[in-house]
């Protein structure tokens, strides 16, 4: 047995309004669940990308039927990468540009694939990354 794949990815956000407005305007992810002053979940492929608030899940919380989800968290920058097509990249680099997000880098791998490198609101090192980067293939 081996897990088949990433199901959700996290990073941490003081201020949920502002992430939730920079993934669905910049990136164009689309807002699956929110709990005002605890989270903002957003759709990306066959994943889920969540945004926390780091108080809000520094402590157990007992789900209805009495399920308690573990405490966790993180404090300081996060790092993400979202996989994008090689033939996008640019559409991307331009995307950023106009929204006025800075490219903080743009990387050309030694064994392949790019990168984009980028922050969001809260700090987090965001990555737009093409999957030769790790050897796979596109589709």
């Amino acid at each position: 047995m081996t897990p088949r794949g990433i199901l959700e990815s996290v990073v941490y956000a003081d201020d949920l309004d502002a992430a939730e407005r920079f993934y669905s305007r910049i990136l164009e992810l689309p807002v699956v669940s929110r709990e005002p002053g605890r989270h903002v979940f957003f759709r990306s492929g066959a994943s889920i990308f969540l945004v926390f608030r780091p108080e809000a899940t520094a402590s157990r919380v007992v789900l209805p039927g009495n399920v308690a989800v573990p405490a966790h968290g993180a404090r300081g920058p996060g790092d993400v990468a979202f996989r994008v097509l090689e033939a996008e990249l640019s559409g991307w680099r331009d995307r950023l540009k106009t929204e006025g997000v800075p490219v903080e880098a743009e990387v050309a791998w030694p064994r392949g694939g790019r990168s984009l490198y980028f922050r969001d609101p809260a700090g987090n090192s965001i990555e737009l990354a093409t999957p030769a980067l790790w050897g796979m293939t596109e589709e």
